[in-house]
């Protein structure tokens, strides 16, 4: 099995995160570190074991042992970091959501189809195993034509810092471009596109609230200036359409799970509430209705014990490292995670401007953080 070598940029909260998921891994080396903090990263060199510290990440660049670099940078960062190191000829695997703002991250799509570079996105809940059982029953024709989504995220009172957990940078537009519609929102919007097999967006609606209180002392530190709850309604091409509820606070016991409607039946994920692993299908059965309840652990353990390399589909970071050992496909997560901000950025500008938007119109407006008058 080949070894995937990797310079790790960024040595903060999810960096730290992507490097105890490597641990795991067989094959991969974490040759160096990088982050502005010389002293942090020297800390994380030394509890990871990592031989190389850098606080400059073109030099770390300038490495020609890295088959790859893993991003784990703030979201406004996202774009330049990558293009960089694509451009260096390495691989790039980067925290979601793919940037700050979509005109960033179709510069990072379009860097990596000119340099021939892969650029992977993490969406953790692409491998999730109820996402893996409700593909295979739309694959398998079970939902018939599919035609309305919902995209659910849900907390009670959890929003970053000002609720105690997480860092200021998550609650400002300057580093984090958004609240939790990129923070958390991005999961299970792509989720739904990934389930959808990617419809083409045409037009977007969306509303952003910030309303419920916060300590006052927290508020002011942290220049908290994001959306705290998100609503939003897709139009897809030939008919099909998708809600978004995505809540970082909210006055309000658990959403349900995000759901898939289909002509003949239709599907109920997990709300990721404790103890919540079944993945629930709707249908008619000689003209009755019937619920079904999938135990998603039980067929994933059957699909490892009889097929080939499934583990390639456990983690974000297990597909990533199996890309690039040769051993599976990379999937399209890219593109998945770019009309992801297509639709987030869609719900900003609505929102903005008091109106329905087109595609089109979101795609030639927005433009760069860099260009952004609030940048």
């Amino acid at each position: 099995m080949k070894t995937v070598k990797i310079g790790l940029i960024g040595a903060g909260q999810i960096g730290k995160l992507h490097l105890d998921e490597y641990k795991g891994i067989p094959g991969v080396e974490i040759v160096a570190v990088c982050d502005v903090n010389e002293a942090e990263a020297r800390r994380v060199s030394e509890v990871y074991g990592i031989p190389h510290v850098y606080t400059d990440y073109n030099k770390l660049l300038e490495r020609d042992d890295l088959d790859a670099v893993d991003v784990c940078l703030h979201n406004n960062l996202h774009a330049p970091v990558s293009i960089a190191a694509m451009q260096a000829g390495k691989h790039v695997y980067c925290e979601k959501p793919i940037a700050g703002t979509y005109a960033d991250g179709k510069s990072m799509v379009d860097a990596s189809l000119e340099t021939g570079r892969h650029l992977h996105i993490q969406l953790a809940t692409l491998y999730k195993k109820d996402t893996k059982v409700a593909k295979a029953l739309i694959e398998g024709g079970e939902l018939g034509k599919l035609f309305h989504a919902r995209s659910t995220g849900y907390r009670r009172r959890n929003r970053p810092f000002v609720d105690g957990y997480g860092t200021p940078a998550f609650t400002r537009k300057a580093t984090a471009a958004g609240g939790a519609l990129l923070d958390m929102g991005v999961y299970h919007i792509s989720r739904m596109l990934y389930l959808l097999d990617m419809p083409k967006v045409e037009r977007i609606s969306g509303k952003l609230y910030q309303e419920m209180d916060m300590d006052q002392g927290r508020r002011e530190s942290s220049g908290f200036d994001v959306e705290e709850l998100a609503l939003g309604f897709v139009r897809f091409e030939k008919g099909m359409t998708m809600d978004i509820v995505e809540s970082w606070a909210v006055h309000m016991n658990a959403f349900e799970g995000s759901s898939i409607l289909g002509s003949k039946g239709g599907l109920r994920l997990p709300n990721n509430a404790p103890g919540e692993n079944k993945l629930n299908y709707f249908s008619t059965r000689c003209d009755m209705d019937m619920d079904t309840s999938i135990d998603v652990d039980a067929a994933d353990l059957r699909w490892h014990r009889i097929r080939d390399g499934e583990d390639a589909y456990d983690s974000s970071q297990r597909h990533w490292i199996a890309v690039l050992q040769g051993r599976t496909g990379l999937l399209p997560t890219k593109d998945i995670a770019l009309q992801t901000m297509l639709i987030s950025e869609g719900m900003y500008l609505s929102d903005a401007i008091g109106r329905e938007v087109s595609a089109d119109e979101v795609a030639a407006v927005l433009k760069p953080q860099s260009e952004r008058v609030d940048a």
